[in-house]
């Protein structure tokens, strides 16, 4: 299979491809990673143009992820955030470490995706047995509770709805059938998951290292934080209106520290013609993140954070904007992410909590954070080991 790959930094062009001609560029690759973690293409993301797709992202943009439901999630959000502040150790490693597995292979090279046919037969990289090995680990966790689940549904022995799995389930055809399958469920639930895992804590990881390296930074957003909340509550998500300086910080985390260096990749479903050059049929178009937010034709001083050039009011968004396409963290278009609000909110809130709980310092062994890149992602080359302390009352703490 012959395929041509089109990158993209600039970003006038990236609006060509993702606004002017979104309809013709809104196709995903048939690749083996995709396939099996979508269990056959059953999910939004990472499923190809067509009915399926269609059918995923009405649920996700109405019953999933719509306004109504972000803030009927509000306490379950809230309950999260209180679990980080406690400290409280939750979930299986190497459910955790599944999950990035399959986040590393996702659309990595692998000879089975140019050579169709070896698919199941020959597995010349690997690449088979890993997607497939950390695809299994998860089912083994969740597959059990979501089938318990929709036994709990079908016996009535469950009538109120309480998370997304619930909402999932209950959705019903016209004629009162099931709208979702047993593994549109499951491939979905994964999908969810493996949209909001990475993006938030490498964002605020990044963002407090160099705070960490630059203080007065770190100060202006704890005196924010003391301003605006206090020391006597936690921040809640209903303080994040008043927060932008806050908000300003993960705003250039996202943008010089995007989670991969290109989007997932668009596949045009016919020929085109983008800024006078022909893109065949088949294409696959390679948003560079790095390429966008670190673009010196667009930034002044690309490499460096400067919280006061975000925008000082409204909500974080990390998106598009008109004209050009200056940064891209959550996808936009046809194609963008349905979750781009909830993604702002759980990365705001983590990276509040975060600065507000605790006083962060280096050991006295360290004099400052390398901030490089590791060889293989953009990750910190080095995980970030630092000494956090406790910054309110010790009475906030036990409540939780």
């Amino acid at each position: 299979m012959n395929a041509d790959f089109i990158t993209v930094s600039s970003p006038e062009i990236a609006v060509k491809f993702l606004k002017d001609q979104d309809i013709v560029f809104s196709s995903r690759p048939d690749v083996l990673s995709a396939d099996i973690t979508s269990r056959g293409y059953l999910t939004t993301a990472l499923s190809p143009l067509g009915g399926q797709w269609k059918k995923m992202r009405r649920v996700l943009a109405s019953d999933v992820l719509s306004t109504a439901r972000h803030r009927w999630l509000q306490g379950k959000r809230t309950e999260e955030a209180d679990h980080l502040v406690r400290g409280r150790e939750r979930g299986a490693c190497s459910h955790v470490d599944a999950l990035f597995k399959i986040l590393a292979y996702l659309f990595s090279f692998c000879v089975s995706d140019f050579l169709p046919f070896l698919r199941g037969h020959l597995d010349l990289d690997g690449h088979e047995k890993i997607v497939r090995t950390a695809t299994a680990t998860m089912a083994k966790y969740q597959d059990p509770e979501i089938d318990k689940r929709i036994r709990q549904w079908i016996e009535s022995t469950k009538t109120e709805q309480e998370d997304l799995l619930d909402v999932l389930i209950g959705l019903k055809e016209n004629d009162g059938t099931p709208l979702l399958s047993p593994d549109e469920i499951k491939a979905q639930i994964v999908e969810l998951m493996l949209a909001t895992v990475d993006n938030p804590s490498n964002a605020v990881e990044w963002a407090i290292a160099e705070m960490i390296n630059e203080p007065a930074t770190l100060e202006r957003a704890t005196e924010v934080l003391d301003r605006v909340v206090g020391k006597e509550r936690l921040v809640q998500e209903s303080d994040l209106s008043q927060l932008n300086f806050v908000k300003s910080c993960m705003r250039e985390s996202f943008r010089l520290h995007p989670i991969a260096p290109f989007n997932v990749p668009h596949v045009s479903t016919v020929n085109a013609t983008v800024a006078g050059y022909l893109i065949p049929k088949g294409s696959r178009v390679l948003l560079s993140r790095p390429g966008l937010g670190r673009n010196p034709r667009v930034w002044d001083e690309p490499r460096t954070p400067v919280q006061t050039r975000a925008p000082q009011g409204g909500r974080l968004q990390c998106g598009a904007h008109r004209p050009y396409l200056k940064m891209l963290s959550f996808r936009t278009g046809r194609r963008g992410c349905a979750g781009a609000n909830l993604g702002s909110t759980m990365t705001a809130m983590l990276m509040a909590r975060l600065l507000q709980a605790f006083s962060w310092e280096l050991p006295s062994t360290v004099a400052k954070i390398e901030l490089k890149e590791s060889a293989g992602d953009l990750f910190l080359a080095e995980p970030l080991y630092v000494k956090a302390q406790p910054r309110l009352a010790e009475a906030l703490y036990h409540q939780l």
